[in-house]
């Protein structure tokens, strides 16, 4: 059984995939969304297989969504009806691309894929979404969702087994991927591992305190400061452009 998740925001284009999924004994449609919040926090509750994702969304689009889901992520379908949105989506590796009005014969196509080695390598294309210079991060705000640009975060960090995001003005919130799933899928040249515990935006950085014994702790802009373990300096010195205090 492949459990289905659509998520557009034009109630047509919904009911024409309703339809053509009933058709396939094999799909189980386990819910709908209309915008990116609400595609990721029913993702996030969903045991899903497939995500079949318009690309333009109200807040969040179908890449924003994309680049929030945590691992395992379900196999992503993106569903659009611009073209110019086909050569992104070849290079992020969706298990399929669909132009509305989507055919049945491409439908059926898509979820043939699903499962297959081109499904199973959208889990680590996709990630590419995360490392581009204007991706965004959908983040738990009480009861709703908001997005944040990757720009405005200052640092993740792990508390009691949850990751926070804190924004540059200090604003905290949190989200679905641990913060080892979060080293991997942000750019490096971007993104530092300073702790065990906290992962932080290197344009964010303005003071850098070594202590004695070799460890040191890092003021932010926003005026938040984090430890940086004993191991991690010199490479953080080095990342930032300087040399080990």
């Amino acid at each position: 059984m492949i459990r289905v998740l659509i998520a557009d925001d034009e109630a047509p284009a919904r009911e024409r995939l309703r339809q053509m999924l009933a058709a396939h004994p094999q799909v189980e449609i386990a819910g709908e969304a209309t915008t990116g919040v609400e595609a990721i926090a029913m993702a996030a509750t969903l045991k899903l297989d497939l995500l079949i994702l318009d690309i333009q969304m109200p807040s969040g689009t179908g890449l924003d969504v994309a680049a929030c889901l945590a691992s395992p992520r379900p196999a992503i379908v993106f569903c659009t009806a611009y073209d110019q949105h086909a050569i992104e989506a070849f290079e992020l590796n969706a298990v399929d691309y669909l132009l509305k009005p989507v055919s049945r014969a491409r439908l059926a196509q898509a979820l043939a894929r699903v499962g297959s080695r081109a499904a199973a390598s959208a889990e680590v294309a996709v990630d590419a979404v995360v490392r581009r210079p204007d991706a965004r991060f959908l983040v738990r705000n009480g009861s709703h969702y908001t997005v944040v640009p990757v720009g405005k975060v200052a640092f993740f960090e792990s508390v009691d087994g949850l990751t926070k995001l804190v924004t540059e003005t200090g604003q905290e919130h949190w989200i679905d991927p641990p913060l080892q799933e979060l080293e991997a899928r942000v750019d490096s040249a971007r993104f530092f591992r300073v702790s065990r515990g906290a992962l932080v935006n290197l344009g964010a950085v303005l003071e850098v305190h070594p202590f004695p014994g070799g460890a040191a702790e890092i003021a932010l802009r926003s005026g938040q400061r984090l430890e940086v373990s004993r191991r991690r300096l010199r490479d953080l010195m080095k990342a930032l452009g300087g040399e080990q205090c």
